[in-house]
This record gives structure tokens, sequence and C-alpha cells, in this order.
């Protein structure tokens, strides 16, 4: 059998192949109103589309833990019932066509309060009725465009420890089966983890032990909430792509073997985000080798992602061991069924829709 359909078992769920869609914004939910923040048609039937094409998970895009957490005023959230309401109607979708549907739970920190991005996405300014302020691990703004951020009190901190895992709970009520926890792409925790953005001299700053003290307590008040026997994810900039001053590939090796001992399962390992103006050496699978490195040096299962493309190439990841799994974020967007037809050329098996049957 190909390794690509493959299921794969974490705590008690099986995910019935390894192809699996990354969290992947929209920017398309209402910006207020009673149903802020909350998935509508659009996200239905965007999800919907995967779902029927064979994806093993979906990782719902970043839903915010707070109306400031979101990047946009038109991403999703995950702070009330309104929403928890709305996320259920599309997981009860994703759950009948085989498809194990999860969730990532994001605060947006100092790049939060920005415009579309098919708009160019620059901070909106302080005239405009949806804009509002920032905040972070130190006020130092993501570059000259954005605001200074707001550096958050200890106090601060852990109430929006207390949001994640209050997020954590509505999404259990939501229906979904796998939780992920953002800490990547310059992102609030990632904010507090990269000494770049973290200046700090309180328990929260300085040394690593303190700048992973936000992320850890995150996890494990989440982790509290969430189900022993359902999985628990983290996704993280495994490298920032800068020569010094940053978070690096050995900080990430030391912090994933840290975040296994605190109840994560699987480690989603991107890169890059929190400094501006950096060159990234992109290219097929430019990412892979962050995953397979923490996939050699511990024992926290990985998911592999950045230019993920044709079958061949996915396979081949699995098969050498780089990785658990591999997300494919770009690719279905362009090919909702790219699963079914990996698996018609690799010879694996995968559902497809009774409506479809015309089309095995």
């Amino acid at each position: 059998m190909s390794a690509l359909f493959e299921p794969y078992r974490l705590r008690d769920l099986t995910i019935p192949n390894r192809v699996w869609m990354p969290p992947m914004c929209q920017y398309s939910a209402a910006p207020e109103g009673p149903e802020t923040g909350a998935p509508n048609d659009w996200h239905f039937a965007h999800y919907a589309a995967r779902a029927a094409g064979g994806t093993g998970l979906i990782v719902v895009e970043a839903s915010a833990v707070s109306p400031e957490g979101r990047i946009t005023p038109y991403d999703l959230g995950i702070w009330n019932d309104t929403q928890v309401e709305a996320f259920r109607r599309i997981n009860r979708f994703l759950v009948s066509q085989g498809t194990v549907p999860a969730i990532q739970l994001a605060h947006a920190g100092r790049k939060a309060s920005t415009g579309l991005p098919w708009k160019g996405g620059a901070p909106l300014g302080p005239d405009d009725a949806y804009a509002w302020q920032p905040v972070g691990a130190s006020p130092v703004p993501f570059n000259e465009e954005h605001v200074v951020p707001t550096e958050l009190t200890v106090g601060q901190i852990r109430d929006i420890v207390g949001q994640f895992a209050d997020a954590a709970r509505r999404a259990l009520d939501a229906g979904f089966e796998v939780v992920e926890i953002h800490g990547a792409h310059g992102y609030l925790i990632n904010g507090f983890l990269s000494p770049h953005s973290n200046h700090r001299t309180d328990s929260y700053g300085g040394s690593y032990e303190n700048r992973v003290r936000f992320a850890l307590e995150v996890v494990d008040a989440v982790r509290e909430v969430w189900p022993e026997d359902k999985p628990l994810f983290f996704r993280v900039s495994a490298t920032e792509w800068l020569e010094e001053g940053g978070w690096s590939a050995d900080d990430t090796v030391r912090f994933a073997a840290e975040l296994h001992a605190h109840g994560v399962d699987l480690l989603d390992v991107s890169t890059g985000g929190n400094a501006s103006g950096v060159r990234i050496p992109t290219g097929p699978g430019y990412q892979v080798p962050f995953a397979a490195r923490v996939k050699a040096e511990t024992s926290l299962p990985v998911a592999a992602v950045g230019m993920i493309t044709d079958a061949e190439q996915a396979e081949k990841i699995l098969a050498n061991g780089e990785a658990d799994a591999v997300l494919l974020g770009r690719e279905l967007l362009r090919n909702p069924s790219w699963a079914r037809h990996a698996a018609r050329e690799l010879g694996g098996e995968v559902h497809v829709p009774d409506q479809y049957h015309r089309s095995v």
C-alpha cells in the first residue's frame, strides 16, 4: 500500500490517510454583528469540497480565541456560542465523508488589525471603524508599517491562556476531533518564543526557558480541558531565516521534546513569518528538512508542509521517514480532489462519495 494512504493513529483517533489540509485563512467571516467571526456558506462549501475530495484531515483556518486575536476583522473566531453552532454544521459534513475535523486556535498578537490580503493587507489606520490596538510580548512592531503593539502584562498573559482553554472547550462542543495551537508565523505565541520580538525582562522574556513559558502554559491549559483520547497539535516556525538573533532549528528540536512532554501529539512544522524582510530560499519541499530533523532527533511525530504539490513527492517524504503526514495548502486550494487523484496515481484507496461513483 502507498504510505500516503495508510491510516494514521494518534491517541484513540484514526485518521484515514496522510493527506492533510493545513490552516488556510479565507478572510470571509462577517466583521460585525451577531455573526462576527462565524463560518458561513463560503466556509461550508470550501471545506466540504476538500472532504468530498478525500482529504484525511482538515485543519480549519486560524480561529481567534478573542476578537482582538484576529488577524483581520474578517477572520473566523471561536469565542462564542454562535460560532460554535456554525462550526457544527461544517463538522457534521466532514465526518460524514470520513474526514477528521481539526481546528487551529490562534491569537494574532502584534500582526493583528490588518486589512484583507487581496486589498494589500496593510495595517488598519486609527480612523478605520474596524481597527483595534494589537498586543504583543514587547512593544516591537512587525515592520515600520505596523503600529507599536501594547506590551502584555502578566495578568493579561494569564487571561489569554484562559482564552485558549475556553476556545478548546468550544472546539470540543463544536465537534472537532483535533485542536492545533498556532505558535508560528509571527503571531502571539511565536512573538514570545523569539528573541527577535521578545525583549521582556520578566519571567516571560530573556532566557530560552522564559520565552517558551507562555507557549507551554497555553499547551498545559488546553491539554487540561481537551479530552485525553483526542490529539493535540502545535504549529511552529522552525526557523526565522535570520543569521542571528532569532528562533533557530536547534531551538525547535529542543522545544519539540518539551512540547511532547507537555502532551502535544504532533508538530506541524512550518517556517518564517516573525521577521520582516528576510530572504527565504523557497522551492519544492523547502521546509521538509526541518520536519525531518525533529522526527529524527525527538520522539514527537511531525507533519511536513511547504510547496508539496505532486503525489510522488508526497509519497517519497513519507517513505523516506521524513514526516508522518503531509499538509497541502495551496495545492488543495487549486485542486480539492487532490487526494483522489493521488490515490489513482499511487494505487491507494480513498473515500469517494456515493454520488461520485461514476468518477471511480
